[in-house]
C-alpha cells in the first residue's frame, strides 16, 4: 500500500524543487514587487495546478499524453508564451518604494492565476507526473492511498521550497527596491531565458 521506493521519490523531487525554474522565479519577483504575503497566493496556484496534474496523470490522461506528443508541444508553447507575458508584466511593474506608502497591488486571484498557469502549462511538470510520478505507484494494490501519500509529499515540499525562495527574496528586497529598474530587468531577463531554454531544449 505504501508507494514504491518512496525515498528515491523524495530525492528526485527535492532535486527538482531546489533547481530554479519558472515558478520560483515568479515567486521571487512577486515577493519583491508585492510582498511575501501576496506571493503566497502564487504558491497556492502552483500547488493547485500540481494536484490537478497528478490526478489527471494517475486517473485519466497519462497514457494519452505519452502517446500524443503534439499535445505536449501545444502545452509547451502555451507555457512559453505565458512566461514571456510574465516577463513583460514584470519589466513594466511598478515596485513599491521603501519611502512611499503607495502600494501597487494585484488581486489575490491574479497572483493565484499566475502560479496556476505557470505550473499548469509546464511540460516539464506534465512529463514528470505522467512518467516519473506514476512509476512510483503499484497499480496492483490500493493506489488511491499511494497517490495521496505521493501527492501530499510533493505539494508540501513544493510549497515549502517556494516559500524559502520567497523568504530569501524578502531578505534582499530592501536593497533591490532602491534599484527598481535593475530588479525588473533582471527578473524579466531570467524569465525570457527560461522561455528560450524551454523552446530550444524541450522537444516531444
Amino acid at each position: 500500500m505504501f508507494p514504491v521506493d518512496f525515498l528515491i521519490f523524495l530525492q528526485i523531487i527535492l532535486f527538482l524543487f531546489i533547481t530554479p525554474g519558472p515558478p520560483r522565479v515568479v515567486i521571487v519577483s512577486h515577493t519583491i514587487n508585492y510582498g511575501l504575503k501576496n506571493s503566497v497566493w502564487t504558491a497556492f496556484g502552483d500547488i493547485s495546478a500540481n494536484i490537478c496534474q497528478g490526478i489527471l496523470a494517475v486517473f485519466f490522461v497519462g497514457t494519452f499524453l505519452k502517446d500524443n506528443p503534439e499535445a505536449l508541444n501545444f502545452l509547451k508553447w502555451a507555457g512559453i508564451f505565458y512566461i514571456i507575458y510574465l516577463a513583460y508584466d514584470t519589466y513594466t511593474a511598478k515596485i513599491r518604494s521603501i519611502k512611499s506608502k503607495t502600494t501597487f497591488i494585484k488581486s489575490k486571484l491574479s497572483f493565484y492565476k499566475d502560479g496556476f498557469l505557470v505550473a499548469g502549462l509546464s511540460p516539464k511538470a506534465i512529463v514528470f507526473f505522467t512518467t516519473i510520478f506514476i512509476s512510483f505507484i503499484d497499480f496492483n494494490s490500493n493506489y488511491y492511498i499511494q497517490f495521496l501519500i505521493l501527492i501530499t509529499t510533493y505539494v508540501v515540499l513544493d510549497f515549502s521550497t517556494l516559500m524559502i525562495y520567497g523568504l530569501a527574496a524578502e531578505k534582499i528586497s530592501n536593497y533591490l527596491k532602491n534599484k527598481p529598474k535593475l530588479l525588473n530587468t533582471i527578473s524579466a531577463c531570467v524569465l525570457i531565458f527560461i522561455a528560450l531554454f524551454i523552446a530550444v531544449n524541450q522537444s516531444y
